[in-house]
């Protein structure tokens, strides 16, 4: 199941399919906001987790595909679905409840850094030199101006949800480096897989300690996790899978350092707030960072 083959060369349309990736993926920190208010963590995984197999077993049935049901399979649809999905959206729905959102976008931005370091360790071409190096600290060098320095003296609040971020981000890199070296079934079926696996591992503790039947979610809440399911997880998680072998896991880690730049944009368009210089050096210093790490392969 090795897939350690150098990925291709990085075209424009990889740069776009990454900018939307982050577009997705920085959607879900709001809706996730929006959801929690009336519907509790783990209850909130599993629903936009079963949305999102559902709505991919769709389209694999469309196309005349099924998944395969080998042990090999199934163990490696069942290590994505718990370190890709289910642990890490249930450590951020649960640590976005105790921790600000600016503190919570620099903790995830340790991701970039481990998935780099895994990368060198494992992946042979994916060496971690000291072009990489600027390229992923310019960019965390973005976030901290976007989030501002106060942001970092949010440390004093909930170390235990400072703690589930760090694992969540840790979960994301181990992800994301494991699947460059061991996806060998195409991008849908492992959408399709990992999502389902992501559901069964979260489902008995949604059962267990949320008892989701006596809930009584708003529409807004609802709405929001149908949205997660379709777009940040269905949609996204397909694009995960597609670019993992386009551009390797370095550079598509850098996704993670646009996430916070998307949930400041739709501030500005959503809520009216102002457009001011960090947002725009910021985004100069992400795509600048992001470059430099594309320009070291």
């Amino acid at each position: 199941m090795n897939n350690t083959s150098m990925p291709g060369k990085v075209e424009w349309s990889d740069y776009c399919l990454i900018l939307l990736t982050g577009l997705l993926w920085g959607s879900a920190f709001l809706l996730i906001k929006i959801a929690i208010v009336t519907i509790p963590p783990y209850t909130l995984t599993m629903g936009r987790m079963g949305i999102a197999t559902l709505a991919l077993f769709v389209v694999l049935i469309l196309r005349g595909q099924w998944l395969p049901l080998d042990r090999k399979s199934l163990t490696l649809f069942a290590f994505i679905g718990l370190f890709g999905s289910a642990l890490p959206f249930t450590l951020i729905n649960w640590g976005e409840i105790h921790i600000p959102s600016g503190l919570a976008a620099v903790l995830m931005g340790i991701m970039p850094i481990t998935t780099a370091l895994l990368a060198h360790f494992f992946i042979p071409d994916e060496p971690f030199g000291w072009r990489k190096a600027i390229g992923i600290f310019v960019a965390f060098g973005g976030l901290l101006i976007l989030v501002g320095i106060d942001a970092i003296s949010g440390f004093d609040s909930s170390v235990t949800a400072q703690i589930a971020m760090l694992c969540a981000a840790a979960a994301y890199a181990v992800t994301t480096t494991f699947t460059r070296l061991r996806v060998a079934h195409p991008g849908l079926i492992m959408a399709t897989g990992s999502s389902m696996m992501g559901f069964l591992w979260v489902l008995p503790l949604a059962l267990v300690y949320d008892r989701p039947w006596s809930l009584t979610p708003d529409l807004m809440g609802v709405s929001a996790t149908v949205l997660l399911g379709l777009l940040p997880s269905a949609v996204g998680i397909l694009l995960f899978f597609h670019l993992i072998r386009r551009v390797g896991a370095t550079i598509f880690a850098q996704v993670n350092y646009l996430i916070p730049l998307v949930g400041a944009f739709l501030g500005v368009v959503f809520l009216g707030e102002a457009l001011n210089w960090q947002l725009i050096s910021a985004l100069v210093l992400v795509l600048s960072g992001i470059s430099i790490v594309t320009l070291a392969r």
